[in-house]
């Protein structure tokens, strides 16, 4: 599975870095990347093309808890899980809305 297509890059461009300041929960997100074997959520609500061609993100992340701040799209492609002696990669929910907010997913914060 594809973590960053055009499609989401098309979206990105219309939501650059501090695009939805002050929307807390009801920013929109752009996508949400997700850890399947345990701990880790990242919803995106921001993203910015880098000089080096590298994305920087933002959004609403939970690994301990919940907490607003920045990842690169390269952190997010690099993370790899160990499960049982094998390194699988993060996974990117194909199901969320166009319009889905981070209320939809962070119930507890």
């Amino acid at each position: 599975m594809k973590l960053w297509t055009k499609e989401i890059e098309q979206r990105a461009a219309k939501f650059p870095l501090g695009s939805q300041d002050g929307k807390g929960l009801d920013a929109i997100v752009l996508v949400k990347y997700f850890n399947p074997y345990g701990a880790g959520t990242w919803l995106i609500t921001e993203a910015e093309k880098q000089e080096d061609g590298d994305y920087l993100l933002f959004g609403f992340c939970h690994i301990f808890e919940w907490e607003f701040g920045y990842v690169t799209l390269s952190e997010i492609l690099n993370t790899k899980v160990n499960l049982f002696g094998c390194q699988l990669p993060l996974e990117r929910d194909l199901y969320i809305g166009e319009n889905a907010t981070v209320r939809d997913f962070a119930q507890a914060y």
